[in-house]
């Protein structure tokens, strides 16, 4: 399906007869619904735009991966070593996982892992890196499945869990795509920015990271980004939480590829 006529779906999704087939905009026992409203109109105001220009193109676009440009990141987050390309994009959808002391509501909770569902984006970064950006603020708040992201079409291109307590695992090895099966840990992170996307119960955007591959990574894969983040955060303390729990998000991982670099910062 050419990436436009994907657009023009994904845009008429909300109204077509088969709209059951998508997930639900979650705005059941939200506090800030507008928030969702918001994120709902900017993601629907960019794609109407895309779609009307595909109309006046005379063949539809390239993609092209290597003219994806991944947004600048936040202090303290360091860049992609020198000589990575980026291998893949995708719009991952889940949860952060918590833990807390039960017994002690000034805890602060403990991080715990994530798992979620990755969907390939990578056109959508090269030709339409606006509309990706709209992606996760809209997503967040649709209801979470393993098969759609919310209303678009976007395929679904791995997952995403954790092996242990430091080893964050993506699997890009699916039947129709084979980019490679990356163990990871964390080398820098930073803030999400200031207008970064709350979530469904309006939790703050996790921070994006920085991550490196290790021993048992495949096809090269050497970097991952988390980026373009929307709601995850626990709240600031344990009171009234139970001994585990889970907050959505949604975010943009970019993998990145290259043979072994010298960099080791």
């Amino acid at each position: 399906m050419l990436l436009s006529a994907a657009l023009a779906v994904s845009a008429l999704a909300a109204t077509a007869q088969a709209a059951p087939a998508f997930p639900g905009l979650n705005l059941k026992d939200v506090p800030y619904p507008v928030n969702a409203l918001n994120s709902m109109s900017a993601y629907f105001n960019v794609v109407a735009s895309k779609v009307h220009a595909a109309r006046l193109l005379s063949e539809a676009p390239s993609c092209d991966l290597s003219k994806a440009q991944m947004p600048l990141g936040p202090d303290g987050l360091l860049p992609p070593a020198p000589g990575l390309t980026v291998r893949h994009v995708a719009v991952g959808r889940g949860t952060q996982n918590y833990t807390c002391d039960t017994g002690n509501a000034t805890a602060v909770p403990k991080a715990a892992g994530a798992v979620a569902t990755l969907f390939n984006a990578s056109c959508v970064a090269a030709l339409y890196p606006d509309v990706l950006d709209k992606i996760p603020s809209m997503a967040v708040h649709f209801n979470l499945t393993d098969d759609r992201l919310g209303p678009t079409v976007l395929q679904k291109s791995g997952v995403h869990y954790f092996t242990d307590a430091t080893t964050a695992f993506f699997d890009l090895d699916t039947p129709t795509l084979d980019i490679g099966r990356v163990p990871c840990a964390k080398n820098s992170s930073g803030a999400a920015p200031t207008t970064a996307s709350v979530g469904q119960i309006g939790d703050k955007a996790v921070p994006w990271l920085r991550l490196k591959s290790k021993d048992g990574a495949t096809d090269d894969i050497k970097e991952v980004f988390r980026v373009t983040t929307a709601g995850g955060s626990a709240p600031a303390t344990c009171k009234g939480m139970p001994a585990t729990f889970e907050v959505q998000y949604a975010s943009v991982y970019w993998f990145w590829q290259g043979k072994d670099s010298s960099d080791d910062s």
